[in-house]
């Protein structure tokens, strides 16, 4: 697809937001039975409407429904489907501080049985969504090869001998959904892949091949499977890469360049969400890979600290990436989410609003003839 000003978005979102008080608390009331799933709905319902407030009034080009109605960023497939289960042992994943302090954490979700779907996903989301806005929507799927954090060596290989069997049904999964979504009236999907910021570091890398995956295969053939999901889909299609985000952590470091010629070059998509917040992400050089029928949206203003980056600051990297990628090619975001995780990072909703005004405001000053 080629890009025009209606679906460049120089000020995009990446999808969740902060959850309110009263959402994690119907959330945690619904585990203890003391309220239904009708109440909970209601108080998704009500953390929706707020986020989408939120958005439209600091002026961003294009809102989500901030994930409420996900626990992590990635279960809108995990509730889509049979065969997940919650609290499977044997499961961990590497955290680290922003210090650098790993911080070992169970992974709570694993597969057990062949997945079935038991209805398609984010239809319930996005129906919702655009009965309450008239701007433009984006829905937020994760990548097929993010499910290989639910595969669970000693569990999941008695149903899938091998992993790459379960990441191709889960592909032709999504496919089945993304063509419900088009159907419906989405005209915007993002693929979130920080599976693909884990591959680029060798400590997530050994975690892959752990649990019986190739780690330099799984990099072609995950983009592979993302264009398969996406095949079809008339609207905007774009990749979000980051390197984890939860509760201010992070899982991965390292430059884009070790993936830039597979999943630059390769990914039939529309725009590149990348995070270039700190010095984990490398430089700007990679960019060099980006063919030209895509836009790059720099994330440059972090959400794993409340401290706000200054204008100008932001501005200066902007034109450096500009070297790599003309500045009618780049936009500009947040470098990931609010809360991937339905905790959230320690930022208050002041300082949410405060760094997507920012956004908008760099955004416009840069882009503001174009």
């Amino acid at each position: 697809m080629k890009s025009t000003k209606s679906n460049i978005f120089r000020a995009d979102v990446v999808g969740s937001m902060l959850r309110p008080k009263f959402l994690l608390d119907a959330q945690e009331r619904l585990k203890k039975g003391e309220v239904s799933h009708a109440e909970l709905t209601m108080a998704e319902d009500q953390a929706v409407k707020e986020a989408v407030t939120i958005q439209e009034k600091t002026g961003v080009d294009v809102v989500t429904d901030g994930e409420m109605r996900r626990p992590v960023f990635c279960h809108n497939f995990v509730k889509a489907c049979d065969g997940f289960a919650w609290n499977v042992p044997g499961n961990t994943v590497v955290w680290f501080d922003m210090k650098g302090n790993q911080i070992v954490d169970p992974v709570t979700v694993g597969v057990v049985k062949r997945i079935e779907k038991k209805h398609d996903i984010s239809v319930d989301e996005f129906s919702f969504l655009r009965g309450i806005t008239d701007k433009p929507i984006k829905v937020t799927i994760p990548s097929p090869t993010m499910m290989s954090y639910y595969f669970v060596p000693g569990i999941s290989d008695k149903i899938y001998p091998s992993p790459m069997e379960f990441l191709h049904e889960v592909t032709r999964i999504l496919k089945e959904g993304v063509s419900e979504l088009e159907r419906i009236g989405v005209t915007y999907i993002q693929v979130d892949a920080p599976d693909f910021g884990m591959l680029i570091d060798p400590i997530q890398q050994e975690w892959f091949a752990r649990k019986g995956f190739n780690p330099d295969a799984l990099i072609h053939e995950g983009v592979d499977m993302i264009n398969e999901a996406l095949r079809g889909f008339s609207g905007t299609k774009a990749l979000h890469i980051c390197r984890g985000n939860d509760k201010n952590r992070f899982m991965a470091k390292g430059g884009y360049e070790k993936i830039s010629r597979i999943v630059f070059k390769k990914a039939r998509v529309d725009r590149l969400l990348l995070e270039f917040d700190s010095e984990r992400a490398g430089d700007f050089s990679p960019l060099r890979h980006v063919l030209k029928d895509k836009i790059v949206v720099l994330g440059l203003i972090t959400t794993k600290s409340p401290i706000m980056e200054e204008p100008q600051a932001i501005i200066r990297r902007i034109r450096e990436a500009s070297r790599f990628v003309p500045i009618e090619r780049l936009a500009l975001s947040t470098q990931c989410g609010f809360a991937s995780v339905a905790k959230g990072n320690n930022l208050t909703f002041l300082d949410q609003e405060k760094k997507l005004r920012l956004v908008v405001s760099v955004a416009k000053r840069v882009w503001k003839n174009k």
